[in-house]
């Protein structure tokens, strides 16, 4: 069985000895993704959506992230890389290109499932969706505060870049957990 604490420790490792890159925090994240029962055995079987904070620095954040059923978040940006492990259900990614005048067009795609982990660079765009009928749940770590870094979101239907809206995103995980508590 996992235990959380060593592997944010590892995660801290990891960033220390990659000097602040990613390289080794996706080994330490493939390991755990690596064996799912013992990962959801530490952190409990997904039961609602939502953005489920493990560790917050200014040079780490470690997220659990449930995606509800068929959930969609728009594109978006981090301005730091990320790694993401799937331990249960199915995440899949669009990868956008910036356009002159801050909007966006698709670029590339990756279906991440049940043990699968990647990296996303700094500088990427993506949009996610759930693509199952059930939660998915997946280890999210991050190489700075999630939370304390101003993003930007793009608009679905027009592709307009506008400031990231946490709230928003905030509101669309219960908007999920409503849905999911009506079936």
């Amino acid at each position: 069985m996992l235990d959380l604490d060593r592997f944010v420790a590892d995660c801290r490792g990891a960033l220390a000895a990659d000097a602040g890159g990613h390289r080794h925090v996706r080994e330490v994240v493939g390991r755990a993704v690596d064996d799912p029962a013992g990962l959801m055995a530490a952190i409990g079987e997904p039961q609602r959506a939502g953005l489920n904070v493990v560790y917050r620095a200014p040079d780490l954040t470690v997220l659990n992230l449930v995606w509800g059923p068929n959930m969609v978040l728009m594109p978006h940006d981090h301005r730091m890389w990320a790694v993401i492990g799937i331990y249960t259900g199915r995440e899949d990614n669009i990868f956008w290109r910036r356009l002159e005048g801050g909007r966006v067009e698709a670029a590339g795609a990756k279906a991440l499932g049940v043990r699968d982990c990647t990296v996303l660079g700094k500088d990427i765009v993506h949009s996610v969706v759930n693509p199952i009928p059930r939660l998915t749940g997946a280890l999210h770590v991050y190489g700075g505060d999630f939370f304390g870094v101003e993003r930007s979101e793009w608009d679905p239907e027009t592709l307009n870049e506008r400031p990231y809206d946490g709230q928003k995103v905030v509101r669309m995980f219960e908007e999920s957990n409503a849905a999911l508590a009506a079936r």
